[in-house]
């Protein structure tokens, strides 16, 4: 009796550890390693995605605004703080730098500084050069927030209805152009450029100053 037991002991023992090799050759993933894989499924698929709007944005940007080599068109805004703009107003006085942008738009936050700090460094009321920008804020009230609490230092104007963006094919923001004296515009680039500022320096022929000097 002591032998059978013995022996249905042992049977028992060597099923056990033939269903642990088994179960060990089909290991079960756990729950959180389940996740974690369709995690990362979701973003490879959503890194693709990404890549893909931005090689057509790089593509688009990449290409020179129609405007460049043609005449400008005109137009007049009022500005936040209430005067009427015409570009007309600097036809043989200054070349005119047009951005439009809005506060909701993320490049053209980081466009801002750069433009301030241009601005600050290279305009005086003898400048041969002005910046005008242009949002495309649904409200005034949007842009005057924005506005004062990035304390921007040129003038800027609201584009009521987007008029003056659908007259210069403004398709995305940010877009800037250059205007020379004359009218004509001489240069043109949707999107932000991290070199704007010696663009900017280079289109109106100025030797741009710096806090660390001039160059």
């Amino acid at each position: 009796m002591a032998v059978t037991l013995g022996l249905s002991q042992n049977q028992m023992d060597d099923t056990l550890a033939l269903n642990t090799v088994q179960a060990s050759g089909r290991p079960k993933l756990s729950a959180p390693a389940i996740l974690g894989i369709v995690i990362l499924a979701a973003l490879t698929v959503l890194l693709t995605w990404r890549a893909s709007i931005l090689e057509a944005t790089l593509e688009r940007e990449s290409e020179q605004p129609e405007l460049v080599d043609k005449p400008a068109p005109d137009f007049s805004a009022s500005t936040l703080d209430g005067r009427t703009v015409s570009l007309a107003d600097y036809r043989g006085q200054k070349n005119v730098v047009v951005t439009f942008w809005a506060s909701w738009c993320g490049p053209c936050r980081l466009e801002m500084p750069t433009l301030i700090e241009f601005y600050k460094n290279n305009h005086t009321d003898s400048s041969d050069f002005e910046i005008l920008a242009v949002s495309i804020d649904d409200a005034p009230k949007e842009a005057a927030d924005f506005a004062s609490a990035m304390k921007l230092n040129f003038p800027v104007l609201f584009d009521s209805g987007k008029r003056i963006a659908n007259a210069y094919s403004v398709e995305g923001i940010p877009t800037m152009f250059v205007i020379d004296k004359a009218g004509k515009v001489i240069y043109g680039h949707a999107g932000y450029d991290a070199t704007m500022q010696y663009q900017l320096a280079r289109e109106l022929d100025i030797k741009e100053k710096t806090t660390g000097g001039t160059r």
